[in-house]
């Protein structure tokens, strides 16, 4: 064993005893960013390169930063994003709702679809869908300026062909001169109640942004409510809806899409680990 795989078996021991849900792999992550390999290449580090400042990142995760803030990458579906302190951090069961957009657009007969991402924070979802249905046209918007520039960093390094507009916008009121044309909505927003703030693991309520946690209202789906209008004013007939909400309120956000407004097909899906995590519905066609 070379002196950097025995450095992160000694980290490892040390993130997994202060409660790190994937020690091994946070220890693997934070020395490939301070050494700036792949978690592939470690074993190839000699010992004459080893960076001491791996234990400055080590220390930082046990103290509850965030693995991401501290590399200051993130990984989604085929994408190595810029992140860190004022950007939501993209979540795996993200990359669920995201792969049935990407369905979904493969599955309507359009020729250059139009996409709206609401509160795209890192650009995750927006730029996912630019590099995987290459002839779609997103337009993302974001409200925050920190998250903006976020976004903006990571839409000029990836997104090689100019598919995504992004807009610093509130996204209740963004993109009227699309109303009535837009093909797919989709959103991540915040959607946690403050009611359950002491039931937020700290690495998130302390270090994520605060306007992409809470959803506003009593059960925390204001933000969502917000979505919904939204989405009906941009959406053509027949066109898709994707919003994603905690695993307890996927009865509550059902609702929020009602027939009534002219809803139909909604439906809740499930993520990785099989719980309710994003309702999609379709606008009635005319």
């Amino acid at each position: 064993m070379n002196l950097l795989l025995d450095e992160i078996a000694r980290a490892t021991a040390r993130l997994a005893d202060a409660g790190a849900a994937s020690p091994r792999a946070d220890a693997e992550e934070l020395a490939a960013a301070v050494h700036q390999v792949r978690r592939s290449e470690l074993h190839g580090v000699p010992d004459s390169a080893f960076d001491a400042r791996f234990w400055e990142f080590v220390a930082r995760r046990e103290a509850g930063e965030p693995l991401q803030h501290i590399t200051g990458r993130a990984y989604f579906r085929y994408l190595e994003l810029k992140v860190g302190p004022g950007v939501f951090v993209p979540r795996p069961e993200t990359e669920v709702m995201a792969g049935w957009a990407l369905e979904t657009l493969r599955d309507m007969d359009v020729r250059d679809p139009l996409v709206v991402d609401l509160g795209t924070g890192s650009a995750a979802i927006a730029l996912s869908i630019a590099l995987e249905a290459p002839r779609a046209r997103v337009h993302a918007v974001e409200k925050d300026p920190t998250a903006f520039v976020h976004a903006t960093r990571n839409i000029e390094e990836l997104d090689e062909r100019g598919r995504v507009r992004l807009h610093l916008d509130d996204f209740g009121a963004a993109l009227p001169e699309l109303d009535g044309t837009v093909d797919l909505v989709v959103s991540n927003p915040p959607y946690i109640p403050m009611s359950e703030w002491e039931y937020v693991p700290p690495d998130v309520r302390d270090h994520d942004p605060a306007d992409a946690l809470w959803g506003g209202g009593d059960d925390g789906l204001d933000a969502i409510r917000v979505v919904e209008r939204t989405a009906r004013r941009l959406l053509r007939p027949g066109g898709y809806v994707a919003v994603e909400h905690s695993d307890l309120q996927g009865n509550g956000v059902y609702w929020i899409f009602a027939e009534e407004n002219g809803w139909r097909d909604v439906r809740n899906r499930r993520d990785l680990t099989n719980r309710d995590r994003f309702v999609t519905a379709r606008l009635a066609a005319e």
